[in-house]
């Protein structure tokens, strides 16, 4: 997988992510909509970690410098 996300990108879906567990951890969402959020704050730090977005594939999208 070559990478497609920048610096910016991680750190906000990052920053997302540690939002959502803590709506979750302070009771602010509950349920079904908490168990789908949680499920999609998973992704963006997996997606972080790693640079790469499956999403931004297909669409040729990306958000990091390209080495020439």
């Amino acid at each position: 997988m070559k990478k497609n996300m920048g610096g910016a990108d991680r750190l906000i879906r990052f920053i997302i992510a540690l939002a959502i567990v803590a709506l979750y951890y302070f009771n602010v969402i509950s349920g079904t909509l908490a168990t789908v959020l949680l499920v999609l704050a998973g992704i963006f730090v997996l997606t972080s970690f790693v640079s790469f977005c499956p999403l931004y594939a297909p669409f040729g999208i990306r958000t990091c410098k390209v080495k020439d």
